[in-house]
């Protein structure tokens, strides 16, 4: 009977320590009119992975922003950067995608990055798709 406690809490413990890690997104932003749009089809977007992704969101003009924007070496105005397990760009097929400023044909002109909410969902399809 021993054994047989021993064998079972072995196996839970080896399951839970090959059980895959969430990807990380981490998210810095202008708390601005002109972002909320997109912001919110990213937390639409974000919801719909459920544990597959944890998320941590960082306001550029606050204590936490300053300190996380300092951790990242930001120091350039920059309305959008999503980080996702570290990393700024991913590669989408053939083109790295950059995740930096707004979405392409959002927000001004000059704030503009060559990504798209579509590619973001799309790099995040790929990151989760062995969770």
């Amino acid at each position: 009977m021993v054994l047989a406690l021993i064998s079972f809490f072995s196996s839970a413990y080896a399951a839970n320590a090959y059980a895959a890690k969430p990807t990380r997104v981490e998210v810095l932003y202008m708390n601005h009119g002109p972002l909320m749009d997109t912001l919110d089809k990213m937390k639409g977007i974000f919801s719909s992975y459920g544990d597959k992704i944890s998320v941590s969101w960082y306001d550029f003009d606050s204590k936490e922003g300053e300190d996380f924007k300092a951790k990242k070496g930001i120091k350039q105005h920059m309305p959008l950067v999503i980080w996702i397990d570290g990393n700024a760009v991913v590669k989408l097929g053939q083109k790295q995608v950059k995740f930096v400023g707004f979405p392409t044909g959002a927000g001004p002109a000059f704030f503009q990055g060559k990504w798209t909410i579509d590619d973001l969902k799309a790099a995040l399809d790929q990151v989760t798709a062995k969770k």
